[in-house]
């Protein structure tokens, strides 16, 4: 079966239609009128082998925030979607990434229970029109509507530019090896049965 999604969310602040294929080649098709935050989610793609389509339009005539929030939860949201019953997937993923000065590691456990540790103390600048506090609040939407347990840890670096982007790299990288396929598994991957 296809593990695809497309997650439709209106409010009255954003409008998000976002398409997902977790067996993708890395294809993505961005425009959210943030163009900081579309270079990153294209990272996601990229880097996590993830067909991601993303448009989405929101109030940001007052700032950044919202559209960056509501496409991480329509991004999580499609993640649960596309995974299903997650019988037969790697569960868990991490990637230690170092980019110029910066060396950060993402590792998540798609354990339905949602929970964010954020050890990265991001300089507080703008690139662009996204704030970078917008990294955390769009990775911790991700992790409470995916239902995921994801920590991120800034080990250093002091390029804000470069954080962000390590910190997205990361991710993805973690993501693509945790809803990768398992050959040796079959069933969901817990004691419990079901995830």
């Amino acid at each position: 079966m296809p593990r695809t999604a497309h997650i439709r969310r209106e409010t009255a602040e954003t409008v998000i239609d976002l398409e997902l294929n977790l067996d993708g080649s890395g294809q993505s098709r961005v425009s959210t009128g943030v163009g900081f935050f579309d270079h990153m989610l294209t990272h996601i793609g990229k880097h996590g082998l993830l067909d991601l389509t993303v448009n989405a339009t929101g109030d940001l005539h007052i700032d950044a925030h919202h559209t960056v929030e509501d496409v991480g939860i329509c991004f999580g949201k499609a993640l649960v979607q596309a995974l299903g019953d997650k019988a037969g997937i790697r569960r868990y993923g991490d990637a230690t990434l170092p980019m110029d000065e910066t060396l950060v590691t993402a590792a998540v456990d798609l354990s339905g229970r949602p929970f964010l540790v954020w050890r990265a103390a991001v300089p507080a600048e703008t690139l662009g029109t996204f704030s970078s506090q917008l990294a955390e609040e769009f990775w911790r939407a991700v992790s409470s509507a995916g239902l995921m347990n994801l920590h991120v840890v800034l080990h250093h670096g002091h390029n804000t530019h470069h954080i962000i982007e390590g910190i997205f790299k990361a991710c993805a990288r973690a993501l693509r090896q945790a809803v990768e396929p398992d050959p040796r598994a079959s069933g969901v991957p817990s004691t419990k049965g079901v995830l």
